[in-house]
């Protein structure tokens, strides 16, 4: 598996409905690298929660989420409310995880380091 700083230098790339999701094996190991996320019971989607002293902090948190789909052309779930926002990435097409999630995963992360 790549580093944190290699996939926060990909984009992501279209998927369509062939694409095969990773095996848990694989998800685990991509974890390994992506600071803050947490893999799903079912290992289809990882996600990362942020805390935040008022309801400004997580709408920006959630619309930077966001803006960075827009740019990759790939949307996570994202849930926020008074101090807190949840971002969740899946592949839909392909039923699980794939390197666009994680990709999406460290140029959030990136963009938080700045």
């Amino acid at each position: 598996m790549t580093d944190a700083s290699d996939l926060a230098t990909r984009h992501c790339v279209p998927c369509d409905g062939g694409t095969p999701p990773m095996t848990r094996a694989e998800a685990e190991a991509a974890l390994a690298v992506l600071e803050g996320w947490t893999l799903s019971p079912d290992a289809t989607a990882i996600a990362r929660r942020w805390q935040f002293k008022g309801f400004a902090r997580a709408a920006q948190m959630a619309n930077l989420a966001a803006w960075l789909a827009e740019q990759q052309g790939h949307h996570p779930d994202i849930c926020f409310g008074w101090g807190y926002c949840e971002v969740s990435f899946t592949t839909h097409a392909a039923g699980g995880l794939t390197e666009n999630d994680l990709i999406c995963a460290a140029r959030l992360n990136a963009i938080l380091a700045l």
